[in-house]
């Protein structure tokens, strides 16, 4: 679900791109080799530790059935 104000933002965006003056970054230049494969695995270890700890909140988490004393009728094994 899209928020009306997000909306309104993503409609808006490609009107403020185009009211950049051209050439208006300072101090841009092409990024190194290594320093966009550094970014790339930097995301990639970073994205992988959330998968992980996601993981290991959510597991399921195996517990033995309790037993609770009762004796049912056509139960084997229960009394």
């Amino acid at each position: 679900m899209v928020l009306p104000g997000d909306l309104l933002f993503l409609l808006l965006l490609p009107v403020a791109a185009a009211q950049m003056a051209e050439g208006s970054c300072s101090g841009c230049g092409p990024l190194s080799l290594s320093l966009l494969a550094g970014l790339v695995a930097a995301d990639a270890a970073v994205s992988l530790l959330i998968v992980v700890g996601v993981f290991a909140c959510f597991r399921p988490r195996h517990q033995p059935p309790q037993e609770d004393g009762k004796i049912y009728i056509n139960m084997p094994g229960r009394g």
